[in-house]
């Protein structure tokens, strides 16, 4: 600051790179590596509570949810993984944030995959709401557009919901290797976010694919919460939009001021260094105490909900024929038996 202050910026202070993690623990001082301790603890009880969590899952849940509920609760756990190995190699941050980034967006598609699960599945789901509509004027996309119609609940809107996350689950992977292979020529860089750089045009498109992911579990959301409200889906609703809002909202806004240097620079890091510094830093503290309130909410076992009333053709079908006694005989359509 004193160097801003007579019109001088350290070298670091020009430098786009991140420092290598011997220069920035060298740099470290008592405070520093106490928080860098309580920081590395902090993710490895978080990895330790959800293995505890999912070992647990795996014995008490049934096999058809199983996997989904374990994808899930692992988000904060490997956001917080993924945090930590950038805070200790700054330079590895662009990896960790992609693996973090691909990870979750498989996570929103086992999400809505979850709640139509809790509803007993697909078949059951429509049945349920066999005369229901879907709410599409709902957020991220189209909270202001309350003129919009409600859609049918069928086989195809719920299709349309499945690709809506699904498309996010497979094209983010996609953007992320182009983004590492343009990295590989120089083309891709994390903060030059200039419109002849690649990184603004790849994080844009990023930006519209994840609103038209979180659209579709919005949309499901408003369908079931008041049915799925026996098996907690509103708190479990709420931790993962406080995913969705810490690991990517807070995150761009962070980087933004960094760019902008309004995070100044502090040695060995730049603006932008340490901007994501602070981001890892915070995402580690806020992981930390979601996955114990995960563990808190998804540690139980919920009854089934009960089978829809069947519909009149099914009564109908169901329904046995008489039986008639004759003789000591009784027969199942109603005629003697010999």
């Amino acid at each position: 600051m004193e160097d801003e202050a007579n019109g001088t910026l350290h070298p670091s202070c020009g430098v786009s790179e991140p420092p290598y993690s011997q220069e920035l623990l060298q740099s470290l001082d008592l405070p520093g590596k106490f928080l860098f301790a309580i920081l590395t603890l902090m993710t490895l009880i978080a990895n330790l509570v959800f293995i505890e969590e999912a070992v647990y899952i795996y014995r008490k849940i049934p096999s058809s949810k199983r996997s989904i509920i374990i994808w899930i609760n692992a988000a904060a756990p490997v956001i917080a993984t993924t945090s930590c190995i950038g805070m200790w190699i700054p330079r590895s941050t662009m990896f960790t944030d992609f693996t973090a980034a691909i990870f979750f967006a498989i996570v929103i598609h086992k999400f809505l995959m979850m709640m139509i699960k809790e509803c007993g599945g697909k078949k059951l789901l429509l049945r349920r709401f066999e005369n229901g509509r879907f709410k599409i004027s709902t957020g991220p996309c189209c909270c202001c557009c309350l003129c919009l119609p409600r859609v049918r609940i069928t086989r195809q809107s719920l299709f349309w919901l499945k690709l809506g996350t699904l498309q996010f689950a497979f094209l983010r992977p996609v953007l992320m290797f182009l983004a590492i292979v343009l990295w590989t020529n120089g083309n891709y860089t994390l903060y030059n976010l200039s419109p002849k750089g690649a990184a603004i045009w790849i994080s844009c498109f990023i930006a519209v694919l994840t609103l038209l992911a979180l659209w579709p579990v919005a949309i499901m959301f408003q369908q079931v919460r008041t049915i799925l409200s026996c098996k907690k889906i509103i708190p479990k609703f709420a931790l993962y939009q406080f995913i969705v809002i810490l690991n990517h909202l807070q995150t761009a806004i962070i980087n933004i001021l960094a760019m902008q240097r309004i995070i100044p620079c502090v040695p060995p890091l730049s603006s932008s260094a340490r901007g994501a510094y602070v981001t890892q830093q915070l995402l580690i503290m806020e992981m930390f105490l979601i996955t114990l309130l995960s563990r808190v909410v998804y540690r139980r076992r919920y009854d089934d909900l009960d089978p829809p009333e069947p519909t009149a053709e099914e009564d109908a079908d169901s329904k046995e024929t008489p039986k008639i006694t004759l003789n000591g005989g009784v027969s199942g359509d109603g005629l003697p038996r010999v």
